[in-house]
């Protein structure tokens, strides 16, 4: 009989934790896991799932304004926040009994409890107190929204987890960051009729993507009618006697609003997981460390996703947690490459983005081409909107390799995800040149820029 009441035991039942447990299971390990929540983690229940549906909702009222420069007349029209609502949970539901019943058919021991670490073989079940053990430990419990405590009256603020189940639809929103969940919450905030104002303390939103692209997605967010304001953070929250909210920034503003979303990061959602009784070791921006391979500074204690700040984005938690299961209990040993994610930013214009910046390309070769074009999407020359879309290549002059590639447009996401095989395949500018293009595509605007917009050498 084994020492262990299991092979592996899993803390956290989002995606990593969740591909990790049913891909151990198909080795042969005994494996439970533990959810003090949901099954499907942030992603699927309160994060990139119902926020792509939100999305979808808000780009309707575009849809209806469009469909008349081709010759629909539209009549009248009305949004329901509550219809929306219960058409996301009724999706959330759906998805959250799929991951049960396929960690189930695997034979995955479910426990619907919160778990901590009380050794580096022990778990303990705080809805039963029960402690098992396990040869192996995973934590995977994802991140959780920052708020600064310091603030006076973020009591009255929300974050992105609230802001799928409010009551009634705010008909005048501020949003607080400048990062994706920001954009995207703006957008669809914006779309849905609401007055809109994103607030963000550094000089562009979008840090780390590229500047080009970054300021694109400015302009076309403020043709929309979204006030940003860049430079600028709160002060304190203020909430009247009839429920309205002000926030006073430093700036000396005060904007009135329904709701202040805060989209300011999130932090490992480690508070209270029993880490220092394990001795795992945790970074200074509150990350459990981990190695290639996801284990922490205790042998039999492993991470994967957000948990442990490299890449935080589902499917590289996904991808953690299979290499995990493959390496502990299938015998093949491999590990996960960070360095080149193609990513989307479901903001309104979409933005797609694969490879290296401008910025983070000029740190490896001082010789680039830029490729760079920026037109009218076919579909708008007849719906009359003044939206441009925005292509860029970033190419190494010396090599011809591709880069980077990113996009603001329509679709951007979906293209960004193809674009991402041709630069793990270690594509050159010339592979573009001899791909025939498809007419008539924005895409093909990626296959037929001959001449480099901008050379940068030395």
């Amino acid at each position: 009989m084994s020492e262990f009441n299991y092979d592996l035991f899993v803390i956290g039942g989002g995606s990593g934790g969740v591909r990790a447990a049913r891909i151990a299971a198909t080795h042969g390990a005994r494996v439970a896991i533990a959810e003090e929540y949901r099954y499907g983690g942030t992603c699927v229940i309160r994060g990139c799932v119902p926020k792509k549906l939100f999305v979808y909702a808000s780009k309707f009222s575009e849809e209806f304004e469009d469909a008349e420069g081709f010759g629909w007349t539209v009549g009248e029209r009305s949004f329901s926040w509550q219809t929306l609502l219960e058409a996301k949970d009724k999706e959330i539901a759906r998805l959250e009994g799929i991951y049960r019943r396929n960690l189930d058919r695997t034979g995955v021991e479910l426990f619907d409890s919160r778990a901590v670490i009380e050794g580096p073989n022990s778990v303990r079940l705080l809805s039963t107190g029960q402690v098992v053990t396990a040869r192996y430990i995973l934590i995977a419990t994802g991140g959780t929204p920052n708020v600064d405590p310091s603030l006076p009256g973020c009591e009255h603020v929300i974050t992105s987890n609230e802001a799928f189940h409010l009551s009634e639809m705010p008909r005048q929103v501020i949003v607080a960051g400048g990062g994706y969940i920001a954009v995207e919450f703006a957008g669809i905030f914006n779309g849905l009729g609401a007055e809109t104002t994103l607030i963000y303390r550094g000089e562009e939103i979008l840090r780390g993507f590229d500047n080009d692209l970054r300021k694109a997605v400015h302009e076309e967010m403020e043709k929309k009618g979204i006030k940003i304001i860049c430079g600028d953070t709160f002060s304190a929250i203020e909430k009247g006697a009839d429920g309205k909210l002000t926030g006073h920034t430093k700036g000396g503003k005060a904007l009135p609003a329904d709701q202040i979303l805060f989209a300011i990061g999130r932090r490992p959602n480690i508070a209270g997981l029993g880490l220092e009784k394990a001795g795992v070791e945790v970074g200074e921006d509150g990350a459990i460390r981990v190695d290639e391979t996801s284990r922490t500074s205790v042998p039999s204690i492993y991470a994967v996703g957000d948990v442990t700040n490299r890449a935080n984005l589902t499917p590289v938690a996904i991808r953690e947690g299979h290499a995990f299961a493959d390496t502990i209990f299938g015998g093949k040993p491999w590990t996960v490459d960070h360095s080149l994610i193609a990513t989307a930013v479901f903001s309104q214009p979409e933005l797609g983005t694969v490879g290296l910046t401008q910025e983070e390309a000029l740190k490896r070769t001082p010789n680039l081409d830029i490729y760079k074009t920026s037109f009218r999407p076919m579909k708008h020359t007849l719906s009359g909107r003044d939206e441009k879309m925005v292509m860029k290549l970033i190419v190494d002059a010396d090599t011809d390799k591709v880069l980077g590639i990113h996009i603001l447009g329509p679709d951007a996401g979906e293209l960004a995800q193809v674009l991402g095989i041709t630069l793990q395949m270690g594509a050159t500018k010339a592979d573009f040149d001899r791909t025939v293009a498809v007419h008539p595509t924005a895409a093909e605007e990626l296959v037929t820029m001959r001449e480099p917009t901008e050379r940068l050498r030395g």
